[in-house]
């Protein structure tokens, strides 16, 4: 059995708003991440880490935002393309680790929820997604809540 780690990591600038898309779900917030999809951060962060387990470049590579396709694109989507690419080159998924770093608002209360959309996404147990969160103590550009970031790892293995 062949096992490869990938590693990734996103950023949105946010700016007012109501609703944060997170984690393939919406959260009620002050503000809302901005890009040329949905800008869900933790979902890139995810294609990002297994488009690059899997030697596959990265979002931006497969789904560049200077395509009119992706144009305010359910992230969800990108994700179950980025895992059908990974199916294609004969990987299944081990298991994703991620952390979103935000000063606001608070999500440990839509973690689980989180897990159940993206388990369904990716086609894997929710047992083998982890979600944590954190803030950085209003440190730098999160800590402003001037932007979102989210960092994943994780494991594929040749089926």
């Amino acid at each position: 059995m062949k096992i490869k780690i990938g590693f990734g990591y996103d950023v949105h600038r946010l700016k007012d708003g109501q609703v944060l898309t997170l984690g393939g779900i919406d959260i009620p917030s002050q503000k809302i991440s901005v890009g040329h999809s949905d800008a869900d951060v933790l979902i890139h962060a995810i294609c990002d880490a297994l488009l690059g387990a899997a030697n596959l470049r990265d979002i931006g590579f497969q789904f560049p935002d200077t395509d009119d396709t992706y144009e305010n694109i359910d992230s969800k989507i990108l994700l179950e393309k980025t895992v059908a690419l990974l199916r294609e080159k004969g990987f299944g998924i081990g298991n994703v680790d991620a952390t979103v770093c935000l000063q606001q608002p608070k999500i440990a209360g839509y973690i689980q929820r989180m897990k159940t959309v993206l388990a369904q996404s990716m086609q894997i147990d929710e047992e083998d997604i982890s979600i944590k969160a954190t803030t950085t103590e209003k440190l730098g550009f999160v800590g402003r809540e001037e932007g979102i970031s989210a960092y994943a790892v994780t494991l594929i293995e040749k089926q």
